[in-house]
């Protein structure tokens, strides 16, 4: 009976002292430091050796200018426990009253304890880091290592180093760090992305290339060019990327999935050319069923999003082909799937792409494969207008696969179903949902589509355009463009001057630019940025209008004049990264 009494008595002070603590806790976010300093006074009080109340306390007191008392209170844990890491805490404490020369006196004090016993390092080092005292943590670490050799800290001196601004030491010991401790190279790499992508320090990108470029010509590890290989994917640079992982491979013929890897983000990227380059290089070096069929997949995707009426036949004779040649298995499936779309979006013929669809389900497949033609089985049924059926292979993709990647798109589909079927209401709740996916591209998309509802509806409450505007996204989706063309022109005729004009005009230079017909396209997005300038549509028509110069009219000044307005006056927009790194391209830097 007593322990029974003891466990009861023992369970209501933890749950008190976990109230208290959360109380303490409270009142320290809130800034309320009267009340937190008594709360983590009792804590402390209740746990002497806990070392973060004694730390939060000593924090109020601060916070509260109370210097002398938590002076007292640091002095009397040092005096009793010795703990060096509190010599830092007391100078910092003289720090705050601006008593630099006492404030030193300990700093170098705790120094010294690391050149009498460097394992103090780790605590000393930390305690000076988490102060933003980042010039006595280097110090420290440099200290120690020179006490002994052993030691390794050139991660911890690399973070240092570049939080400091001396980036060609960060990048040295970075790299260094990587060499020896290869597992960190993704962590390590990291590190660098965030450099990488900083505005104004347009020196570091050409301070790590040349430095990789040093380590590739002074040693034979291949661990090198794949290192470059990164960097240049991180600057979207394919076709050097391409040469070193053919370097690797040459040296190291084992595997072609991290060329076939470069090559599907060539695609993303829309680097057609160098796609294609990679694609028939992996064709030449393999006998690997999966590979040629993924590779061959990729070709005859970026054949079939420029194909033309006359190519039509020879495209579908490649895919009988291979499909002759390889089968009508699981393997194969990649193929079959984009034969299917290619039928159905293309050749117009929807019939035979469900067929091969269906043909496909039959194959003993895993769920992901069965989602994957599920989706593609729903896309044709939404572009035939049979909206319920395309909804309820949607939702079972949805329901099989959570939290998936295919289970997001899914959900992506199904909102702009009932967005095709002017069920606005509901659709505005699913894009509103979807804006904060976890796939940026998902999001993007869900945002995008979100406004368009939500700005169309507060300016017109019978969203009669919005309805006009559906109809024509609607014809895009089933790849209808001269349609979708005449149905975007007329609402600019209907609705002259209204809130839908900015995106159905941005719309037009889409279907444009997707029919090649450049001239037009740049005229829709010149409207939008002679009289939309004000509205949420212009980077995308800046950055559209530039690069149809800088791609397709090779046109590099009015480009750079496009993207200079982007890097000027749009840094919140999506596309200012790119617009900057493209302006720094043509404008002739070295350091991109």
């Amino acid at each position: 009976m007593k322990k029974l009494f003891l466990h009861i008595a023992l369970f209501f002070s933890l749950l008190g002292f976990s109230q208290n603590e959360q109380l303490a806790q409270y009142y320290y976010d809130k800034g309320d430091f009267d009340k937190a300093l008594v709360s983590y006074q009792e804590l402390s009080d209740g746990l002497p050796s806990n070392p973060f109340y004694f730390q939060r306390k000593i924090d109020c007191m601060q916070q509260l200018l109370q210097f002398d008392a938590a002076e007292k209170q640091i002095q009397d844990r040092l005096t009793r426990t010795k703990q060096s890491t509190l010599l830092v805490e007391l100078g910092y404490n003289f720090q705050l009253q601006k008593n630099d020369a006492k404030a030193k006196k300990y700093y170098d004090e705790a120094i010294e304890r690391i050149r009498k016993n460097p394992n103090e390092v780790y605590g000393i080092a930390n305690a000076f880091d988490k102060k933003v005292l980042l010039e006595y943590a280097l110090k420290s670490y440099l200290l120690a290592s020179e006490l002994v050799p052993t030691y390794d800290f050139k991660y911890q001196t690399a973070l240092l180093y570049g939080q400091l601004g001396n980036t060609d030491k960060m990048i040295v010991n970075f790299l260094d760090e990587a060499f020896e401790n290869q597992e960190s190279t993704m962590m390590i790499q990291n590190q660098l992305t965030r450099y990488m992508s900083k505005d104004g320090d347009s020196n570091f990108n050409e301070s790590l290339r040349k430095a990789l470029i040093v380590k590739v010509q002074k040693n034979q590890d291949l661990f090198w060019n794949q290192f470059l290989s990164w960097f240049y994917m991180q600057q979207k640079e394919f076709g050097k990327a391409f040469i070193q992982e053919k370097a690797i491979y040459k040296r190291n013929p084992e595997s072609l999935v991290n060329i076939l890897s470069l090559g599907q983000m060539a695609i993303e990227e829309g680097e057609q050319e160098v796609a294609t380059d990679v694609m028939n290089y992996v064709l030449e070096n393999t006998t690997d069923v999966d590979l040629i069929v993924q590779a061959n997949s990729y070709l005859l995707q970026m054949k079939m999003e420029k194909a033309q009426q006359k190519d039509f036949a020879g495209i579908d004779a490649q895919f009988n082909a291979l499909l002759k040649q390889y089968g009508i298995t699981p393997a194969t499936l990649s193929l079959q799937l984009k034969q299917a779309h290619f039928a159905a979006f293309i050749m117009k013929n929807p019939t035979e792409g469900k067929d091969i669809l269906k043909r496909a389900m039959e194959m003993q497949l895993n769920q992901f494969d069965q989602a994957k033609c599920k989706m593609e089985l729903a896309d044709i049924l939404l572009s035939e207008e049979k909206f319920n059926q395309a909804l309820l292979y949607y939702s079972q993709i949805q329901e099989n696969l959570q939290n998936n990647i295919l289970s997001h798109e899914a959900s992506l589909k199904s909102a702009k179903t009932s967005y095709f079927k002017t069920d606005f209401e509901w659709a505005l709740k699913q894009f509103k949902e979807l804006k904060s996916a976890s796939t940026q591209l998902i999001a993007n998309d869900a945002l995008e589509y979100f406004l368009l509802i939500n700005d169309n509806t507060v300016a017109d409450s019978t969203q009669t355009a919005l309805k006009q505007f559906a109809k024509g996204d609607y014809l895009l989706y089933q790849n209808r463009n001269q349609e979708a063309i005449t149905q975007f022109q007329s609402i600019l005729k209907t609705f002259k001057g209204q809130e839908i004009e900015a995106v159905t005009l941005l719309r037009l230079g889409q279907v444009y630019e997707k029919l090649a017909d450049y001239n037009q396209a740049l005229t829709q997005y010149q409207e939008i940025i002679d009289h939309h300038s004000d509205g949420i549509y212009i980077d995308e028509a800046l950055f559209f209008s530039a690069e149809i110069y800088n791609k397709q009219l090779q046109q590099p000044d009015k480009a750079k004049t496009l993207y200079e307005k982007i890097i000027f006056a749009h840094q919140d927009s999506i596309y200012f990264v790119e617009a900057r790194r493209k302006f720094r391209e043509l404008r002739g830097d070295t350091n991109l």
